[in-house]
């Protein structure tokens, strides 16, 4: 696939979704002219973002019809796809960042997925909201599923098929062979250092397989 088509984007066009923290770490995270690939890439705001913070070119994988035409409405390149059928239609290395937002605890093969995405990517960001968060683990104590910034959804209508840790994250990136070369939690934009697996509400990983 050619890369170097570079889309014009509006910053009026950008959501609130930009403001996003994770979004920031993303974005620090990579490298100017990059070239991305955003996986779940939902109506395009972090995409976005990139190509006029840091002059990425790349594409967007997006299911939803709305989401698909809200890329296409900032002029972003965006294929329409099911990441659960995997990303064969991408040659190994093809990007120097694949991208996961918020969207692994969404998807049912996830090691498939994680082991694609570090197939594709010479690098891969990940950020999962943390089950291991403290007000979480609190609400389960107390006998009900947990419901805040980074769970909003009730147990009976979430897209989430899968909950996970910081420590969990980790676990698995060694068992599928993958070096995590940078990580953050945040809680209310505020990077977490000391106990970040029970305070912090979100985890972004950098990785890349060994």
């Amino acid at each position: 696939m050619n890369h170097s088509a570079k889309p014009t984007i509006n910053p009026a066009q950008l959501m609130a979704g930009d403001k996003r923290t994770d979004f920031e770490v993303i974005s620090r995270w990579i490298a100017p002219n990059a070239h991305v690939l955003d996986l779940g890439c939902g109506d395009g705001s972090l995409l976005a973002k990139l190509t006029l913070d840091k002059n990425v070119t790349g594409y967007g994988v997006e299911l939803s019809d709305a989401n698909v035409h809200a890329c296409a409405q900032k002029g972003l390149h965006v294929l329409q796809q099911d990441l659960e059928g995997g990303l064969t239609f991408f040659e190994d290395n093809s990007f120097d960042v694949a991208i996961l937002s918020l969207t692994l605890q969404a998807v049912h093969k996830t090691e498939a997925m994680l082991r694609e995405i570090t197939r594709v990517g010479k690098t891969a960001i990940v950020s999962v909201p943390n089950f291991g968060y403290w007000p979480h683990r609190l609400s389960v104590f107390q006998g009900r599923m947990p419901v805040s910034k980074t769970l909003p959804y009730q147990w009976y209508n979430t897209p989430n098929v899968r909950v996970l840790t910081m420590t969990d994250f980790e676990q698995l990136a060694t068992d599928l062979n993958c070096t995590i070369l940078d990580k953050v939690a945040i809680t209310d934009e505020q990077e977490i250092s000391f106990l970040p697996n029970l305070r912090g509400s979100l985890a972004v990983f950098r990785l890349a397989r060994k």
